[in-house]
C-alpha cells in the first residue's frame, strides 16, 4: 500500500473540517429558525468518507443513506448545489425536489441517497455489476449504518456481490446505534466483519476515527475491487455524537460511553495527530479552517438566495411525458 503522505492527510482532514463546519452551520441555522429541513447529524463519522474519498475517482460510483451529508461532500458534490438541495432550492442537485434525504449528483458519482434502511446495497451491487459487464474500471462504494445489517436486502446484496465478484466496497459506518437502539440490544454478533466474512468476501474492522487506519483500509479495498479482486466489507468503528436526528435527545445513550466518545471525536483527535505526529503547523491548520468556514458560509448564502422550484416543476422528472402507444 502507498504510504500516507502529509499532503494526502491534509486533504482528508480538510474534507473532515468541511463536513464538520457545514454541520455546525446547519445546526446553528436550524436552532435559530434561519433554516428549515430534516437533518440527520453526522458528527463523529467525518473520517470515514473523507478517507474513502481520497482514493476514489470522480467517475466511481457512490450510494449513501439519509445520514449521508458527509458522504456527499467527500464524493465531491459541489457544496453550493448540495446545500441548495437540502434547502429545497431550484439550484440544488435535483432542483430542490430531493431534499436532504434524497440527494443525487451523477456528475460527481453520487448516484443515489436512499431513505430506506438497507435499500442502497442492492442498488450498489447493480451499479457494480454494470461496471463489471462493461469493463469500465469503476468502483462502487455503498455507505450504510450498522442498523442496516439487520435488513434482509443487505444480506442478499452482499451474498450476490461475493458470488459475482463485482467491484463494490461495502462501508458499514458502525456508529453503535440503529436509530434509538444500542448495537448490543439488536444483535448477538460481536463483530459485523466476522459475520459478513462468512459470505466469502474480504471483511475487516477498522478504526473509523483514524485518518491513517481508514486511508489504508480504503486504499486496500478500492484497489482490490478495481483490479478484479472482488468486494470488501469494511466495518468502520465510530460513534454517533448526537441523537438520531436534529431535535432528538441522547437520553437513551450511555452518558459515560458518550462522554468517552466525545473526548476522542475524530476532528479534534486527528488535528492533534497532524500536529504531534506529522509536524503540521498550527498556522497551516488555522488558515485551512478559516478558508473552509468562508467556503461554507458562501455556499449557504448561495443556497438561501436561490429560488425554490416553480410550480410548473411539480411533475417534471416525476411523470413520463411520452404519448400512449396507439392500440
Amino acid at each position: 500500500m502507498t504510504a500516507l503522505t502529509n499532503d494526502a492527510a491534509l486533504r482528508i482532514f480538510r474534507t473532515m473540517t468541511t463536513i464538520r463546519t457545514t454541520e455546525n452551520r446547519i445546526i446553528r441555522g436550524l436552532n435559530s429558525g434561519e433554516l428549515t429541513m430534516t437533518f440527520y447529524t453526522v458528527r463523529g463519522q467525518e473520517a470515514i468518507p473523507a478517507a474513502i474519498g481520497e482514493h476514489l475517482r470522480r467517475e466511481d460510483y457512490m450510494v449513501t443513506t439519509y445520514r449521508g451529508m458527509h458522504d456527499c461532500i467527500a464524493k465531491g458534490v459541489p457544496l453550493e448545489e448540495l446545500l441548495a438541495e437540502m434547502c429545497g432550492k431550484s439550484t440544488g442537485t435535483s432542483k430542490g425536489k430531493g431534499g436532504p434525504m434524497h440527494v443525487s449528483d451523477p456528475h460527481s458519482g453520487l448516484m443515489v441517497t436512499t431513505g430506506v434502511v438497507g435499500g442502497g446495497l442492492p442498488i450498489a451491487v447493480g451499479l457494480a455489476l454494470s461496471s463489471a459487464l462493461r469493463g469500465d474500471g469503476r468502483v462502487t462504494v455503498v455507505n450504510f449504518g450498522d442498523g442496516a445489517t439487520s435488513i434482509g436486502a443487505t444480506h442478499e446484496a452482499v451474498n450476490l456481490a461475493a458470488l459475482w465478484q463485482v467491484p463494490v466496497v461495502f462501508v458499514c459506518q458502525n456508529n453503535r446505534y440503529g436509530e434509538h437502539t444500542k448495537f448490543a440490544d439488536y444483535t448477538r454478533s460481536a463483530s459485523l466483519a466476522e459475520r459478513f466474512a462468512t459470505y466469502g468476501l474480504s471483511a475487516r474492522a477498522v478504526d473509523g476515527n483514524s485518518i491513517e487506519a481508514m486511508s489504508e483500509a480504503a486504499e486496500a479495498a478500492i484497489t482490490q475491487a478495481r483490479s478484479g479482486g472482488g468486494p470488501t466489507f469494511l466495518e468502520c468503528m465510530t460513534y454517533r455524537l448526537g441523537g438520531h436526528s436534529f431535535g432528538s435527545t441522547t437520553e437513551y445513550m450511555d452518558p459515560d460511553e458518550l462522554a468517552r466518545a466525545e473526548a476522542e471525536e475524530p476532528v479534534a483527535r486527528n488535528r492533534r495527530w497532524l500536529v504531534a505526529e506529522r509536524g503540521i503547523g498550527e498556522d497551516v491548520l488555522n488558515q485551512m479552517e478559516a478558508e473552509v468556514e468562508a467556503q461554507v458560509e458562501s455556499a449557504l448564502t448561495f443556497a438561501k438566495n436561490s429560488d425554490p422550484p416553480p410550480p410548473e416543476e411539480l411533475h417534471t422528472d416525476v411523470f413520463s411525458t411520452m404519448a400512449a402507444s396507439p392500440r
